[in-house]
Order: C-alpha cells, then structure tokens, then sequence
C-alpha cells in the first residue's frame, strides 16, 4: 500500500520512515497521505504506545517536492487524487480544529509522537516536525523555514506553533530570514529537545521510546497530551479547574491504583495499553 514511506511496528514503537532518499524525502501529497494513513493505524495498535517519524537515507525531509513547487508557480499545480485505501482520520475528534488540520492532528493523536530528526528538515517539513511532540536531532541535521526566500510566507501553522516553542524573536528571525541553523543552534534555541551524536540518534529515540512504555501509563500520557495542547487556548482559571477535575478522575482509574502499587513494591508498574 505505501509507496514513499516505510511503516514498521515492533512493540513498542510505531516507525513511520519518510522514503523518498533520492529527493531528500521531499513531501508529496501521496507522501501526506500515507504517513497520515500510518498514524491512524498505530494509533489504533495496542502494541504500539510511542510512535516514530523520521527519513530515510541522509535526510528528514526537503520540504516540498521542487516539481510541485513549481507548478504552483506557473498556475498549473493539481492535486493527485487520494487512494482511497489511504483515506484515514486519526487524533481526537473533541479537540479544537486547529489541532485537526493539514499537519497538526499530529497534535490530536492520542499517543506520542517523536520526531527522529536525521538530517536536513527544510520548508514545510519544519511546521510538520513542530507538530510533533518530542524532537531530537542528529548533530548532522540543519533546519530553514526557507518560505520567505521563495516569496511565501509562514505556512501551515509554523506561525502559531513556532514562537509558542522559541520564543517571538527566534521565531520571527527564522521565518523572516529563511537562514539555515545547525543542530547544535537548533537546541540552543529550544526547537528541539536534545542533539544526539548522528549514529546514536535512532538508538537514543527507541530507548527513550522504550523508557516511557515500560513506566508511563499510556492512559495519563494521552490524557497530558489534550491537556498541555488544549491549554495553549485556555485562561490558566479554565485550565486549572479542567486539571483538578482530571485528576480526580484519575483517582479512579486502575493506573493510578498500580502506578501506587509498583512503587510501594519497587517493581515496573503493568500499565494497560489502550488502542486510542
């Protein structure tokens, strides 16, 4: 069924390997359709509690294919028709529609997601990775808005969700000068979480992966996901009250009665997988 991505589950992690090396893994509308099609099924796997972006070959991802780009410059640019074995609605219906768009129901998915930055992330490829939940990057990867270069501008969402990561200013001096950052400037700045040497970067991601499955009741990281996103919307007064609430529903939920037990018994909690 996939074409330009490579989709692997082994318990318990989800990969969802961008495949298009040759062009750098440059995003096609068949490529957007099938990672989204990837999501919605480790979403729905019990096997799977974290799932896993990143690119095959020497890159993350060019942005978008250059043959696209440029026949939208000329007037002449269609959609390809979706394969309707692709058609798929992953993420939470209840959460606002700004984390139910284009590329950020990456927001919506009820399980984590980590981006496995491994090289260049260009373009619209950098809104995409900011919908991620966790990014860490090779010490090889480089990163550019690059909109502003090519007469755009700040696209699908990057507007919104880059100064909530970094800040206005590095925000404004990324998508305004279109510069290319290394890794190392990359976290510095907060756009990623960690710079992970390039041969140890996958490593790293599915220990990390790995650590949080065997510890972290997949139930209160789904409900913490809604809850940090949703609350970039809310007044802290809405939030707060919405939190109390959520923890006292959390009071009766079997996790909470194992995470006590597991703890008072120095053993690894059995936390219940959930599906979604």
């Amino acid at each position: 069924m996939y074409k330009q991505i490579l989709y692997e589950v082994e318990n318990p992690t989800a990969t969802i390997k961008l495949n298009r090396p040759d062009r750098l893994n440059a995003w096609t509308d068949r490529m957007a359709d099938e990672v989204r099609h990837a999501v919605a099924q480790a979403e729905s796997d019990e096997n799977v509690v974290v799932i896993v972006i990143t690119g095959e070959g020497r890159g993350f991802c060019a942005g978008a294919d250059l043959k696209g780009l440029s026949d939208i410059s000329t007037g002449s640019a269609t959609r390809s028709e979706t394969d309707a074995d692709l058609a798929a609605d992953p993420g939470d219906p209840e959460m606002d529609e700004g984390f139910r768009a284009t590329y950020t129901y990456l927001m919506s998915v009820r399980k984590p997601i980590i981006a496995a930055i491994n090289g260049p992330c260009a373009g619209m490829a950098v809104p995409i990775a900011l919908s991620t939940d966790i990014r860490f990057a090779s010490d090889k990867a480089v990163f550019t808005t690059a909109f502003a270069r090519r007469g755009l501008i700040a696209e699908w969402g990057i507007n919104w969700l880059l100064p909530r990561i970094v800040g206005t200013a590095h925000a404004l001096d990324l998508i305004m000068s279109g510069r290319k950052i290394d890794a190392a400037e990359a976290e510095r700045m907060g756009l990623v979480n960690k710079v992970i040497p390039h041969d140890e970067l996958m490593k790293h991601v599915y220990d990390y992966a790995r650590e949080m499955a065997e510890n972290c009741s997949p139930a209160s990281m789904q409900v913490m996901k809604r809850q940090v996103y949703e609350g970039l919307l809310e007044p802290l007064s809405e939030s707060h009250a919405k939190a109390i609430s959520q923890m006292f529903a959390s009071f009766k939920r079997a996790d909470f009665a194992e995470g006590v037990q597991s703890f008072l018994k120095r053993r690894r909690p059995r936390f219940k997988r959930v599906k979604e």
